[in-house]
């Protein structure tokens, strides 16, 4: 069988910050790092980005890192480091309350203003700021694209990377999205966008937030309109399978209720084999209206 997925693997490997600081004209660009009690890396990331994006080349005009109810000293070690800290709380007491990473991705859009905005991860050890480079070179080259994901490899030492994605997510989008089977890390928390176009989709605030932008993405704009580039190796902290149990049943009651015919009449819940009921987060945030940023 011959592969289906219209998604382009862009090749932008010799792109750099000066490159893209030059072409990117009057557009704006933002860079937003969501975290929760990532003080051991989040101060590397933004240092890195502040001097290489901002300091010596212009190609950012907002990094704002959006603290998640830290308990730990990420909000004072980011903005020390030379970052806008944006407490997810400022969002809430505007939009309301809600909870996950999927709530977090969608108070950094309200709280950014770029044209292009950049999402990384705030617990990854092998962060270079190339990664922002080759993320929005693709935005500048084609103006259809929407989104374009992260793709890398993901070393298996040490507890593995990458296992919802190769386990649920990925057969989902063969089994019932083949035009999106292409995409190699379909829930890699760093990929860029356009603001115009990701502001008319809603975001799960819980772990289906990737996959739920994916397929809504398609729908509106189609499968071309979401590419793919190769930033290399990507060391990050890995989950236990307790925990990534709840991020798999997550994904995949987001996108069967999208595209399996699913419907849920309660609160879905996972029930481990002890016995113990963990409740699913499926809520969601509506699309951005005009007014409705920080």
């Amino acid at each position: 069988m011959t592969n289906r997925s219209p998604v382009s693997t862009f090749n932008v490997a010799d792109w750099t910050a000066q490159q893209l600081a030059e072409r990117k004209g009057d557009r704006t660009i933002s860079m937003c790092i969501p975290c929760r009690d990532e003080v051991a890396t989040i101060g590397p990331i933004v240092a890195a980005v502040r001097r290489q994006l901002i300091d010596d080349w212009p190609v950012l005009d907002e990094l704002i890192v959006l603290d998640d109810r830290s308990t730990d000293d990420t909000a004072t070690v980011a903005a020390d480091a030379g970052a806008t800290v944006v407490s997810i709380e400022d969002v809430h007491r505007r939009h309301g309350v809600g909870h996950g990473k999927g709530n977090a991705l969608w108070a950094s859009l309200v709280a950014s203003h770029g044209d292009l905005v950049v999402w990384c991860d705030g617990d990854v050890t092998s962060f270079t700021p190339l990664w922002v480079v080759h993320l929005v070179a693709p935005l500048l080259i084609d103006d259809d694209l929407a989104l374009v994901k992260a793709m890398y490899h993901r070393p298996t030492a040490g507890g593995g990377g990458g296992r919802t994605t190769e386990l649920v997510a990925r057969p989902l989008l063969s089994l019932f999205a083949p035009e999106l089977a292409a995409l190699a890390q379909p829930l890699s928390g760093e990929f860029a966008a356009r603001r115009a176009m990701i502001e008319r989709v809603g975001f799960v605030e819980g772990w289906g937030v990737e996959i739920a932008m994916l397929l809504d993405l398609a729908e509106l704009y189609g499968p071309a309109s979401i590419a793919q580039v190769d930033l290399g190796e990507r060391h990050h902290r890995h989950r236990s399978l307790h925990s990534l149990s709840v991020q798999a049943a997550e994904v995949m009651a987001t996108a069967l209720a999208r595209v399996g015919g699913t419907s849920f009449d309660e609160v879905p819940v996972l029930t481990r084999a002890d016995g113990s009921i963990v409740p699913l987060n499926l809520a969601e945030r509506p699309p951005l209206r005009p007014g409705s940023r920080l």
